[in-house]
């Protein structure tokens, strides 16, 4: 992937309204010539005092994320035709994500799913219903694609 295009940044998760929202970016990023990155973040253990199984839950959790990340690259890259950018932090994840995009000023538009009605919109749409900044200084378009949208719907929207 060359690193002079526009990028799309989807964070990933195993939610299905980030599958969603993943297709919408792929698709975008294939129609417009860009690139795609796939963010996955692993949030601090709050087990610190147990030393041994904050270790032991930290190497597994990134081998989730990690497992995640490659499962979701290949749907990515069966759109696309091209394997996504993966990104893999510790953080909190609106840190995290802020961070990101201040170190690459190629991501130009955050991908978010929201999660289909009677669920709540999930923790990063809700944030960004509530006017907190998830993009940090630098400030960019988000995208919110709706959970309930179908392959179909999306193909006929990009």
């Amino acid at each position: 992937m060359s690193d002079h295009r526009r990028k799309f940044l989807v964070v990933a998760d195993q939610s299905e309204e980030c599958r969603t929202a993943l297709y919408f970016a792929a698709k975008r990023a294939q129609a417009t010539d860009c690139g795609l990155v796939l963010l996955a973040v692993i949030e601090p253990s709050n087990f610190d005092h147990w030393i041994g199984v904050s270790e032991t839950m930290r190497r597994e959790a990134e081998e989730d994320a990690t497992e995640l990340l490659d499962t979701l690259a290949e749907d990515a890259e069966a759109v696309m035709g091209e394997r996504p950018d993966l990104v893999l932090r510790e953080d909190e994840k609106r840190e995290a994500l802020a961070k990101l995009i201040e170190e690459d000023d190629h991501i130009s538009i955050l991908v978010l799913g929201a999660a289909e009605a009677g669920e709540g919109p999930g923790p990063l749409v809700t944030a960004l219903a509530r006017g907190r900044g998830l993009t940090g200084a630098r400030a960019i378009p988000v995208t919110v694609v709706p959970g309930g949208l179908s392959r179909d719907e999306i193909d006929q929207l990009t």
